[in-house]
């Protein structure tokens, strides 16, 4: 790849990670820029006016020549991130039915996933449960609950076969490991999810595999 990718990052998000884990398995090369979010550095006006209006990490720097000259293109959103990078890789499966089917996964992960399992993950380990909200604290059983349905649905996925889409290693399982394999420490108990669990220890033996920071 020609282009020079920049992550701007902070490395405790596993919205971040998933792009720099992406890359890894590609063996692209990729520069990351490391923000604060705890302490509003994604809210600054020089943040804002030039990488992101939407004040949120990550976002992809893609710079790359054209005409001659150099042009700095910025994509946020992980999944779209990581999408970019793995494009035409064996990470995307070539059928569109299979297409499709790793897309609802990542739709699964942003929509079902995320919002509950890396929030809480932010909740109790970052922020600390005792400086929570009333009304934080009054969200947690349903998020808790909702991260264990979703976590239900994955291992009985993974019950007669190796990944989510089939026998190989794709985006989608990429996009789900990442607060999967951190859910500990958002509070959640994995061991009545076996499949779940050798799913993990399958792509953290990865040829190319790099552990979240």
């Amino acid at each position: 790849m020609a282009e020079r990718l920049t992550l701007h990052e902070d490395p405790r998000s596993g919205n971040c990670y998933k792009i720099k884990l992406t890359a890894a398995l590609l063996g692209q090369p990729l520069q990351t820029r490391q923000y604060d979010i705890l302490k509003g550095e994604t809210r600054t006006p020089d943040f804002l006016g030039a990488i992101n209006s939407n004040g949120r990490i990550p976002v992809l720097q893609i710079v790359g020549d054209e005409a001659g000259g150099k042009s700095a293109r910025f994509l946020p959103e992980s999944n779209a991130a990581c999408w970019y990078l793995a494009a035409g890789s064996h990470l995307v499966p070539g059928d569109p039915f299979e297409q499709a089917n790793l897309l609802r996964w990542m739709f699964f992960e942003q929509y079902q996933h995320e919002p509950n399992i890396a929030t809480l993950r932010f909740w109790l380990r970052f922020v600390g449960e005792r400086n929570l909200s009333d009304e934080q604290r009054m969200l947690m059983p349903g998020k808790r609950a909702a991260g264990e349905a979703a976590f239900a649905l994955m291992d009985q996925e993974l019950a007669d076969k190796p990944y989510l889409c089939g026998h190989s290693l794709t985006l989608a399982d990429i996009a789900l490991f990442a607060y999967t394999h951190v859910a500990h420490e958002a509070g959640f108990e994995m061991g009545d999810f076996a499949h779940l669990r050798e799913w993990i220890d399958r792509i953290e033996q990865t040829p190319g595999f790099t552990p979240m920071s």
